[in-house]
């Protein structure tokens, strides 16, 4: 493995930060307008909306959280790359690209809770 293999993903990984960070504050504002709603007969529509906002919330912060050292360890690996440690540089790399899927898959079910809460925006307009 070069030193170029590594640094492949600094691309991605930057860029899948980026994605969660605007989803992140999408949700951010999402969470202020629901706290200004005052309109009557919505309290049950808000109170399971709370729920999902708040499973959304935690799982954007491990998605982040992931996605930060799947960075790091990529760095660490092209590091190790730099000072002739191949061996290390591989581990590191391996466990970046680990991290790496692990966050992606997290995001795949934040997506999922994310869709759920459509519905029940959908359900409470009928």
């Amino acid at each position: 493995m070069t030193l170029t293999t590594p640094a492949l993903l600094f691309p991605a990984i930057s860029l899948l930060l980026l994605a969660y960070t605007n989803r992140f504050l999408v949700l951010a504002q999402l969470i202020r307008e629901l706290n200004q709603r005052n309109n009557s007969g919505l309290e049950v529509v808000v109170k399971r909306q709370i729920t999902n906002l708040r499973r959304r919330l935690h799982l954007i912060r491990s998605m982040q959280t992931a996605g930060v050292v799947s960075f790091l360890l990529c760095t660490l690996a092209m590091l190790s790359l730099f000072f002739n440690l191949a061996q290390l540089g591989s581990v590191m790399f391996g466990l970046s690209l680990l991290a790496l899927v692990l966050s992606l898959l997290m995001s795949l079910y934040e997506v999922r809770i994310s869709c759920r809460a459509i519905e029940i925006e959908l359900e409470s307009m009928q």
